[in-house]
């Protein structure tokens, strides 16, 4: 129920809905595009925070971050280097305020607002102000027919899945802990929507 990939033709409704929130959009084929549309949209040199992130993961952004081959300034990398913990959670605080925040979101309605939720807030932080600009790279499996769909499908779907992972990955645990409905963006040319016409993420 909660998979369902949309057609090219549903993804071009979907954007005149966004962009009439003052979201801008770029509809995308693959992984390999979105890759491509997100480095394409980030100045040289320019400071990046990633928020955790599946979708990230499975278009190759992570990895490239965290190679040489980067034209960017990867604050994940530099909270990665700290070995104080308390140092550490300064860090991770400040990057919310980065000049680019790329991320996802769990979830789009067909009218174009977004859902996202994670456990402490570390994502879901920098997308209602903090971060100068905002990239959100969407899988169209995650569109549904409304806000109500919407948390149905993260508590339903999304959450057993994250949960998983978060067990696998840190031997605990996630939580259905901070939520953000983005209905609108107030400035024009913060928020950049990347649809891709793939399955990514959960």
């Amino acid at each position: 129920m909660f998979d369902q990939i949309y057609s090219k033709k549903q993804l071009k409704e979907l954007a005149l809905k966004m962009k009439e929130r003052n979201f801008e959009v770029e509809i995308v084929s693959s992984k390999a595009q979105a890759l491509e549309a997100v480095k394409n949209s980030l100045p040289d040199s320019s400071e990046v925070m990633t928020g955790s992130s599946t979708t990230l993961n499975e278009i190759g952004l992570s990895d490239y971050l965290a190679s040489k081959d980067s034209k960017f300034v990867s604050l994940q990398a530099k909270i990665g280097q700290e070995n104080d913990e308390s140092k550490r959670q300064d860090l991770r605080r400040s990057s919310l305020t980065a000049d680019y925040f790329i991320s996802s979101v769990n979830a789009v309605t067909e009218d174009g607002a977004l859902v996202a939720v994670d456990a402490t807030g570390s994502r879901v932080g920098a997308m209602p102000f903090a971060a100068k600009k905002l990239i959100l790279v969407i899988g169209s499996q995650k569109i549904t027919r409304n806000i109500e769909e919407a948390m149905q499908r993260i508590r339903e779907y999304v959450f057993p899945k994250e949960n998983k992972r978060a067990m696998a990955a840190y031997g605990m645990g996630s939580m259905l802990g901070k939520w953000i409905i983005f209905e609108r963006e107030a400035a024009p040319g913060r928020v950049k929507v990347i649809l891709v016409e793939e399955t990514l993420g959960f």
